[in-house]
């Protein structure tokens, strides 16, 4: 059983950064893979990024390719999601899900239970 509670969203002008974290709980944290997902009013929930246990396999959106950064920190049973380069089409609500195994759709385990990014042009 792993709950997941992000933080880190806001209102920023285009270009601007955020970093997204999501705070894990449970003693199995660092068996899982995370990943980071968005959805906006009206449309399907969408893959972002993910990150194995280790944290040496990763994998992107291509619409994020080269401004997000998908991270974790396994002592501090913590993953981020460093956004930079912040577009309008951005704008979505965040949250963050743990697996057992990695995935890039949306059939994750856990979830929490978002954190709204709002990019202003």
């Amino acid at each position: 059983q792993v709950q997941l509670v992000e933080s880190g969203g806001g209102l920023v002008q285009a270009g601007g950064s955020l970093r997204l974290s999501c705070a894990a709980s449970g003693r199995t944290f660092s068996s899982y893979a995370m990943g980071w997902f968005r959805q906006t009013p009206g449309k399907e929930r969408e893959f972002v990024a993910a990150i194995n246990w280790i944290g040496k396999t990763t994998y992107y959106t291509d619409s994020v390719k080269g401004r997000f950064t998908i991270s974790r920190d396994n002592a501090k049973n913590t993953v981020y999601l460093q956004m930079n380069s912040l577009k309008p089409e951005d704008t979505a609500v965040y949250y963050c899900a743990a697996s057992s195994v990695l995935r890039t759709t949306t059939t994750y385990e856990y979830w929490g239970q978002g954190t709204q990014v709002t990019i202003s042009s």
